[in-house]
């Protein structure tokens, strides 16, 4: 899929303070006023839990007790909780999917499955691979089970994600795995990429643009289609459904550095400054760079010392703040704000060729505004 580009240069920032509520999407149509979103994603978790749990059952021990962990069941005592399970933005889009074709909610539970086992797939490695402690205001997997068992249970999630699909028999079915397996390759790569540009000085903004449509926006292509898929709908509207998915993608990973940065840890359960401390390539530190300036030359200055700093994991709070208003005063801010708010854009526009009840169009654009207005 060819990625849009955003031909323009970051912008000087307004201001801002830590913590708020990121202000990336335009005001929502009446339609979209409309829609209950708690109700929405609630619809969604509510429909794939069980089946969801049922997968997990299937698990040898202790790998059934560790997903359970990981998926807020229970503590790390093993006693039944009633933890953070996420924002289930993936399986409320999975559900609405199905409902395109005209199909009941129901056709899409094995595919919002399958999405959220190849997510958290993906968060079980991320968060080894990145040192992540925390995840959803609790100690993560390999924190509390070690590294052996987050790789294991990942891969496990990612095998039953396939098998909850094809088990189904069905055509269709076979269709969304192709689908699902394709979104997870590139899942995948933008992992890889993520983890290589952090050992860069320099990453150009399509470079990043490029990895976070892999990293986030495949899968979310995938979740947004492979309802559709399962009801039977062709190929045409499941393309156009996944660059509806995609470029939603694009904006929630935006959003996602905006709070990675500026997120109020409160709110999305990770340190202060947590993408500085892993000296990420994101999207506000890269527009921040290609910005011509003073505080672009002084953020490349130090961010080249950092990376050959042997003290780095002891620096003070005021000196990640200091390099977060640099970001700021460069522009990587306010940039990365309005390219939140470009994709949340492509993404609406890309259901207009789709033929949909008014009501299931209404649903699509509310979720688009949500994934972006968010504080975690």
């Amino acid at each position: 899929m060819m990625l849009d580009r955003h031909p323009a240069g970051p912008r000087t920032p307004g201001t801002a303070i830590r913590g708020e509520t990121v202000p990336t999407v335009p005001p929502a149509s009446t339609a979209s006023d409309a829609v209950d979103v708690t109700a929405l994603l609630e619809r969604g978790r509510t429909l794939a839990t069980p089946v969801l749990r049922a997968a997990i059952d299937r698990l040898a021990p202790p790998m059934d007790t560790v997903a359970a962990y990981h998926f807020g069941w229970i503590d790390a005592q093993g006693n039944p909780a009633d933890g953070d399970g996420g924002k289930a933005v993936r399986p409320a889009l999975a559900v609405l999917s199905a409902e395109v074709t005209g199909a009941p909610p129901a056709t899409g539970i094995p595919g919002a499955v399958a999405v959220e086992l190849v997510h958290n797939f993906s968060l079980l490695h991320d968060d080894l691979m990145d040192g992540d402690e925390q995840r959803r205001h609790r100690d993560t997997v390999w924190k509390v089970h070690g590294p052996a068992q987050a790789i294991l249970v990942g891969d496990a999630l990612f095998a039953l994600a396939n098998e909850v699909l094809l088990e189904l028999g069905t055509v269709e079915a076979g269709r969304a795995a192709r689908r699902l397996t394709t979104a997870t390759r590139a899942l995948i790569d933008g992992q890889a990429q993520d983890i290589s540009y952090e050992h860069r000085d320099r990453v150009s903004v399509e470079e990043c643009l490029e990895m976070e449509g892999n990293k986030t926006g495949a899968l979310l292509a995938c979740a947004s289609s492979i309802g559709a898929v399962l009801g039977g709908a062709d190929d045409r509207t499941a393309d156009t459904l996944e660059k509806y998915g995609y470029h939603l993608g694009l904006a929630f990973q935006a959003v996602d550095d905006l709070l990675g940065i500026w997120g109020d840890p409160e709110s999305t359960g990770k340190q202060t400054w947590s993408d500085l401390r892993q000296r990420k390539k994101s999207l506000p530190v890269v527009a921040a760079l290609a910005a011509e300036g003073p505080a672009a030359e002084r953020l490349g200055e130090i961010l080249a010392a950092d990376a050959k700093s042997s003290d780095f994991e002891n620096f003070s709070e005021e000196e990640f703040a200091a390099r977060a208003a640099l970001i700021e005063e460069a522009g990587g801010r306010e940039w990365t704000t309005e390219e939140a708010r470009r994709q949340h854009t492509i993404a609406i526009e890309a259901l207009d060729s789709v033929d949909m009840p008014d009501r299931v169009r209404a649903r699509f654009t509310a979720l688009a505004d949500f994934v972006v207005v968010r504080k975690r």
